[in-house]
């Protein structure tokens, strides 16, 4: 693929995380916190994507996606450790929300997820601003 062709590709992906961000944020406020579990783990989960873009990576597994990130701007310190708890810390409660029939999320606890989901995507939103 051409660079503009992935830049397109990456602004899609980028879209994508903005609008799951949002969400979690609007239902958080009608107090669907695991629904605003699910779309602020998806939100961090299309912004790796939209990173990965430029390196012509897509898988069809959540895993696989979360590794490739890792591998290649994590352990090369392209972005800060940090940023592989976050994502560790909304995969594992969105899991639980989604699978656990009698998994509870706190406010607090959503709360702190679609804060560090926002940190997550303005860290990525400000590293493709360069591509």
């Amino acid at each position: 693929m051409k660079h503009n062709e992935l830049k397109g590709l990456s602004n899609a992906r980028l879209e994508n995380a903005k609008e799951c961000l949002s969400a979690a944020k609007n239902l958080f406020e009608l107090g669907n916190f695991k629904s605003a579990a699910n779309r602020s783990y998806y939100a961090i989960f299309h912004a790796m994507r939209a990173v990965l873009a430029f390196d012509e990576i897509d898988m069809k597994h959540h895993s696989g996606i979360i590794s490739e990130f890792r591998k290649r701007y994590i352990k090369t310190n392209i972005f800060d450790t940090f940023l592989s708890d976050i994502i560790s810390a909304l995969f594992e409660i969105r899991t639980d929300s989604d699978y656990d029939d009698f998994f509870i999320i706190s406010k607090a606890d959503i709360e702190l997820q679609i804060k560090n989901a926002e940190f997550f995507l303005n860290t990525i939103c400000d590293y493709l601003k360069d591509k």
